[in-house]
C-alpha cells in the first residue's frame, strides 16, 4: 500500500540492515519511502559477493542468529526469507579444543529453568555447576564492571565457554567488555533453555537472507532506492531538518517528511557534530577457504566452535570453510598471507586435514566491524530520537539495549520506524 502525500515521505539514509529493517517496516505500514545508499549495493557489513579466487559466492563475515532474536526473525519473516535460514531442530553447539584435541557438544535443556546444568553430560567437560552459577554475578554488575571483573579467569569454564561467548557476542575481550551487556546475552540465551538457543545461519549467504528479499519487498511497495548517493550535509532550520544534501542533489523536506539516519557512528557524528556516539571500534577478521571436498562436521551441523584457536567459529557452506576471529585488532594488523597461514593451521587441526598443500583462501578484514562494547561506550549510545523533530537515528550502535549484532540493527530500524509518526 503506497503512502499518501499527507503522510509525507520518509528518507532512510543508509541501506545496511538497520536501514533496510526501518524501510521495510515503514512500507508495511503504508508509508512512502526513499532509501539512499552511499555504496553501490545494500547490506553494509552484511553482504555477499562472488570471489574470483575461490570461484564461489562468499559473505564478508559470518553470523549466527539464535531463536531468541525475535526482532531479526520477525524482519526475515516480513521480507519472506524465513526458509533461507537453516539450523538444527534441537539446540546443539559442537566444540573442539585444538590444544588438547577434546571434542564435545553443548546441549542446553528444554524449559526456561536451566536444570540441564545439573547433568555433567550436557556441560562443558571438566567444568562444575558452580562455575555456571557464577554467571549470575553478571546480573548484579555495576555500570562500570567488565566481564572479567565478575567471572574467574582461572576456572576451566572461562577458556571453554565464558571467554569465547563474550568475544563472539560482543566483539570485545572480557577484560574490556561490559558485564551488564554480556548479562543480557546470557540471560536471553543460555538461561532460557533450548527454545531460545536454537542456532540459525543463512543457507545461501547473507544477501539471500537479509538483503535481496528486503530490496525486492521495497521495490514491490513502490519505494524509491538510490545507490552511490552519499549524504554530504544536513541543512537545519531551528528544530527541524530543512534539506538533505547529496553532493549534486539537494532534497528539500516537506513539513510532513521525515529522515532516518541509518549510518555508521563516525559518519553520523560528522553530519551531527554535537551527537555523542561510541568512538572506539573493534575489528573482525574472516578467512574463507575452498576445500577439495565438503568436510563433515559433528552431527552434520554447519558450524563448529573453536577453543585454543585464533578463530572463534568455523562455518561450512558446501566446500567453503569460513573462520571468524572477533576482537581481532592485533590480527588485522598482520598481512593477509600471515593470517591465512595461521587460520589454515587451525582449520587443518579442527577438520583433521593434511597441512599441505594449502588450499585457496580469501582474507577479509573489517577494521571497524562494531563499536567497542565497553562500559564507557555503552554510556555514549544515543537514543533513536534527536533534538530535531523530523530526524531519527538507527544502527546497531544506538541505544537498543542489546549488543551490536544483526538483532540490534533490526531492533534499531524497526524502533525508528515506529517513532516516525
Amino acid at each position: 500500500m503506497a503512502g499518501t502525500s499527507e503522510d509525507g515521505t520518509v528518507h532512510v539514509v543508509g541501506a545496511g540492515i538497520a536501514g533496510l529493517a526501518c524501510a521495510v517496516r515503514l512500507v508495511h505500514e503504508g508509508r512512502a519511502v526513499r532509501l539512499h545508499e552511499a555504496a553501490g549495493q545494500a547490506g553494509g557489513r552484511c553482504r555477499s559477493y562472488y570471489d574470483a579466487r575461490l570461484q564461489r559466492t562468499i559473505d564478508n563475515g559470518n553470523h549466527i542468529l539464535l531463536s531468541a532474536n525475535r526482532e531479526a526473525l520477525a524482519y526475515v519473516e516480513e521480507i519472506g526469507a524465513t526458509e533461507s535460514l537453516i539450523g538444527p531442530s534441537r539446540a546443539a553447539f559442537p566444540f573442539v579444543d585444538l590444544e588438547t584435541g577434546e571434542r564435545w557438544t553443548l546441549r542446553p535443556g528444554r524449559g526456561p529453568i536451566p536444570w540441564w546444568l545439573l547433568d555433567p553430560r550436557r556441560r562443558v567437560p571438566g567444568t562444575g555447576l558452580g562455575a555456571y552459577l557464577a554467571g549470575l554475578r553478571l546480573a548484579r554488575a555495576g555500570p562500570s564492571a567488565t566481564v572479567a571483573d565478575c567471572l574467574d579467569a582461572n576456572d576451566p569454564l572461562w577458556a571453554r565457554f565464558w571467554e569465547p561467548l563474550c568475544v563472539a557476542a560482543l566483539n570485545t575481550v572480557p577484560q574490556e567488555a561490559s558485564a551488564r551487556l554480556f548479562w543480557l546475552v546470557v540471560r536471553d540465551s543460555v538461561l532460557r533453555g533450548e527454545a531460545a538457543c536454537r542456532p540459525l545461519i543463512a543457507r545461501d549467504g547473507l544477501a539471500a537472507s537479509f538483503v535481496d528479499p528486503a530490496l525486492a519487498r521495497l521495490r514491490q511497495a513502490g519505494a524509491e532506492i538510490s545507490f552511490n548517493t552519499r549524504l554530504r550535509a544536513l541543512e537545519m532550520d531551528g528544530d527541524r531538518v530543512r534539506a538533505l544534501e547529496f553532493g549534486g542533489e539537494r532534497v528539500a523536506l516537506a513539513p510532513a517528511d521525515r529522515a532516518v539516519l541509518a549510518l555508521p557512528p563516525t559518519v553520523a557524528a560528522e553530519l551531527l557534530p554535537d551527537l555523542e556516539v561510541p568512538d572506539e571500534s573493534r575489528a573482525i577478521v574472516n578467512v574463507h577457504i575452498r576445500l577439495d571436498a565438503p568436510p563433515r562436521l559433528p552431527e552434520d551441523l554447519p558450524f563448529l566452535g573453536l577453543v585454543g584457536s585464533w578463530a572463534d567459529w568455523l562455518f561450512l557452506r558446501g566446500d567453503v570453510v569460513s573462520l571468524t576471529v572477533s576482537a581481532a585488532q592485533a590480527l588485522a594488523a598482520e598481512s593477509s598471507e600471515a593470517i591465512g597461514e595461521r587460520l589454515w593451521r587451525d582449520t587443518a587441526l579442527a577438520l583433521d586435514l593434511p597441512a599441505e598443500p594449502r588450499p585457496p583462501m580469501r582474507v577479509i578484514k573489517e577494521r571497524r566491524a562494531t563499536f567497542a562494547q565497553t562500559p564507557a561506550a555503552l554510556a555514549r549510545r544515543p537514543p533513536a530520537r534527536t533534538r530535531w523533530k523530523n530526524l531519527l537515528l538507527a544502527g546497531d550502535w544506538t541505544a537498543t539495549g542489546y549488543p551490536a549484532t544483526i538483532e540490534s540493527a533490526v531492533r534499531s530500524g524497526r524502533a525508528a520506524a515506529g517513532l516516525v509518526g
